[in-house]
């Protein structure tokens, strides 16, 4: 019934505006292509009038959902404060702890940080590269 009493006045608001420009040109010097002129501007202002409302129905609809889905993730961290903890176990064993590696302080190349007698650093000397055991390279 109400969707019945919807297209009624659609089809009334058309015919209205299709009888308004027909008047608007006159009877007597009325043509076919003002006829079909009239009858388009009607349907696309009817056309416009109905995409406009149904986007205004789909934009309330998804606001109402959104506002629902807000509502709910405000309640949610309420409703889990009071359940507590849930205990939850690992599906992996605990990583192994590596071995310590042993240091070595077998560098043997200059010391940059020692000054010499004069106050300057030393001067790095590319003969100067040493291997493992101490031996120039």
């Amino acid at each position: 019934m109400r969707i019945s009493l919807v297209v009624y006045g659609v089809l009334y608001i058309l015919i209205e505006l299709i009888g308004a420009r027909l008047e608007e040109i006159g009877w007597p010097r009325l043509t076919a292509l003002d006829v079909a002129s009239a009858v388009a501007s009607g349907i696309l202002t009817v056309a416009i009038g109905v995409a406009v409302l149904v986007t205004a129905d789909v934009l309330a609809r998804r606001w109402r959902r959104s506002m629902l889905a807000w509502h709910q993730e405000r309640t949610r961290p309420v409703a889990e404060a009071e359940q507590g903890p849930i205990p939850v176990q690992a599906w992996r064993p605990a990583p192994l702890a590596l071995p310590a590696r042993a240091t070595s302080a077998s560098f043997a190349g200059p010391d940059y940080a020692a000054r010499a007698g004069d106050g300057s650093l030393p001067l790095y000397v590319p003969s100067e590269i040493l291997d493992r055991d101490g031996r120039r390279l």
